[in-house]
């Protein structure tokens, strides 16, 4: 045989370019579902109200120096004298040091966002992976899985927050951590029936057929399909979250050394400003709390109505 008539290789220059349109490809498909996703969020007004809330609070966090200055919190050069009302140098009064609460207030936004943010992606993440496990796995994985949410579902949840901050170093981790692991099995239970729906598609047996194994099964086709719900539940978490990090710190069982809303409250009430009348001091953490969680529970409604339609969610 001649080197000529020998076969040459079956690669071709052609291939890259193959392979990078289809990165393209899929860049451009994903750029339009986030259009789309976009273009059909936009029609909620409630969920542009809790969207424009969130960022405006965000942006008051992130500049919360330059804004109210990084000695807001000092308790030795307070500015003012103790439970001021309302005036023009401090317009929601000062505290039982003389601080601002405003500047409290504006700092404590810091902690309490950080708080719940961490602990419900800590929640959303064990109840994900949970979920995905228990509804792919079948026999005694499941069954104990399962039993395990259960008995983590009927046992109060703040009860067991509270046991876990109790035991632990009183710090922002600890509150992050007794939040996360009390409040995923609602999350795991979603994730499961999801999951259930969607190992019981053909593509799901022609990955299997084809000599896929568990992990590529869940990672690749399973996780892509519970991503939305998963999404969804997260804003709804994150509202509770930050109300669950509020309640304990006004147990006093968070960092004292910390700013928070909630602890905000636990300082006044300590202060005796409810029986004293001072509304400036107890007010506006109360509210900055309620709203916060609105916004979060009117972007999580926004984005459910988005990625499902059956819901029929009002506008």
């Amino acid at each position: 045989m001649t080197t000529e008539s020998m076969p040459t290789s079956t690669k071709t220059p052609a291939e890259p370019e193959a392979a990078q349109s289809a990165r393209a490809l899929a860049r451009a498909r994903k750029r339009r579902s986030a259009a789309r996703f976009w273009r059909e969020y936009r029609g909620h007004r409630g969920g542009l109200w809790g969207l424009a809330a969130l960022v405006l609070i965000a942006l008051v966090a992130l500049f919360a120096p330059q804004l109210v200055g990084s000695g807001a919190q000092s308790v030795t050069n307070a500015p003012g004298g103790a439970l001021e009302s309302p005036s023009g140098e401090f317009p929601l009064g000062t505290d039982q040091f003389g601080r601002s609460v405003l500047a409290l207030l504006v700092w404590g936004a810091r902690i309490s966002l950080t708080v719940g943010l961490l602990a419900a992606f800590l929640c959303v993440a064990i109840g994900t992976v949970v979920g995905i496990v228990a509804g792919h796995f079948h026999g005694w994985y499941s069954t104990v899985l399962m039993r395990v949410t259960d008995w983590f579902l009927v046992m109060p949840t703040l009860v067991l927050a509270i046991a876990l901050a109790t035991v632990m170093d009183r710090s922002m981790w600890t509150v992050i951590i007794a939040i996360g692991v009390t409040t995923w099995p609602t999350t795991a239970r979603l994730v499961r029936a999801q999951t259930l729906a969607v190992e019981s598609r053909p593509y799901i047996e022609r990955a299997r057929a084809l000599g896929g194994g568990h992990g590529h099964v869940m990672i690749r086709h399973v996780l892509p399909n519970v991503m939305p719900l998963v999404l969804a539940q997260t804003t709804l978490v994150i509202s509770s979250a930050i109300l669950t990090e509020a309640t304990l710190a006004f147990l006093g069982l968070s960092d004292p050394t910390t700013t928070s809303w909630g602890g905000m409250l636990q300082d006044a009430r300590a202060a005796g400003a409810v029986s004293a009348g001072d509304w400036w001091y107890l007010a506006p953490p109360g509210i900055a709390i309620a709203l916060v969680a609105l916004a979060f529970t009117l972007c999580g409604r926004a984005v459910e109505a988005v990625l499902n339609p059956k819901l029929g969610v009002a506008r």
